[in-house]
């Protein structure tokens, strides 16, 4: 019996200090980059705070979710709301937004044309065709000035090429996002199209030579900015706010504005 009460007092004693430990642990799930970088940068920011930050990296963008969902991770950092929220319909989980921290800009690059001013009656714009980034794509050409919409759509509802009210004489393309930078690298000078920040990025553009970029204080920037997502319930979570307190400071900031060049924007 003597014998039997220790085991389970050693049993309890390794549970609560796994606990404890876990306590003190931070599981995120993220994209390489720039999410994995920016989160590095913060590791010993939480080191000092008593927490230990462990990033696991994934390159597709169903598994985060899914193994924050089933509790394998603390918190993901890899995708916008409205990518969050269609994963949550579709699957019936119930994961929020803790906080935003950057948006990756998309931007308007140009073939053998310096300046949107120097944009030719009866131009090709090409725009990428999938989902949110049609939308995104859309909306800066009417930042711009370049095509006007439907009032009526918006970015929850999403908005497509049959949502153009008028071209102004403009040949808006839309083709498969992958695919825009090697469309416009094909085409005639003259042409113009709207790049996703992940594939300018890939493709070894600058946004120092784009000819116009997503406006921070814009509904494209500010609803696709890329969040820190978690399980709906531990908003109160002090590991997690730690983790949300040492990535929204002016440190940060600076370091994403210096690390990326422009690519990835603070959005805190």
């Amino acid at each position: 019996m003597k014998k039997v009460f220790i085991l389970t007092l050693l049993i309890i004693t390794l549970l609560v200090g796994c606990k404890k430990g876990n306590e003190k642990t931070i599981v995120v799930g993220a994209s390489s980059t720039p999410h994995a970088v920016i989160l590095e940068y913060v590791k010993p920011k939480l080191k000092e705070l008593g927490y230990d930050l462990k990033i696991k990296v994934y390159d597709d963008y169903i598994l985060p979710n899914k193994a924050l969902s089933e509790g394998s991770l603390d918190a993901n950092y890899f995708q916008h709301r409205p990518y969050l929220n269609s994963y949550n319909k579709q699957n019936k989980t119930n994961l929020v937004s803790l906080g935003l921290i950057h948006y990756e800009p998309f931007g308007i690059y140009g073939k053998g044309i310096t300046s949107l001013d120097d944009l030719s009656q009866g131009a090709k714009i090409i725009i990428p065709a999938d989902d949110s980034n049609e939308t995104r794509a859309l909306l800066l050409l009417v930042q711009e000035g370049l095509i006007t919409l439907n009032p009526n759509k918006t970015v929850e509802t999403g908005i497509t090429t049959l949502d153009i009210l008028d071209n102004r004489g403009y040949e808006v393309v839309a083709v498969q996002a992958d695919t825009v930078t090697s469309q416009l690298n094909n085409s005639n000078d003259g042409t113009i199209a709207v790049v996703n920040g992940n594939y300018a990025i890939q493709a070894g553009l600058s946004v120092s030579n784009s000819l116009a970029l997503e406006d921070a204080t814009g509904d494209a920037a500010q609803t696709y900015a890329n969040i820190i997502a978690i399980r709906s319930g531990e908003e109160n979570s002090e590991k997690l706010l730690a983790l949300l307190s040492v990535l929204q400071t002016e440190d940060v900031k600076n370091f994403i504005n210096q690390e990326f060049g422009g690519a990835v924007k603070p959005i805190f």
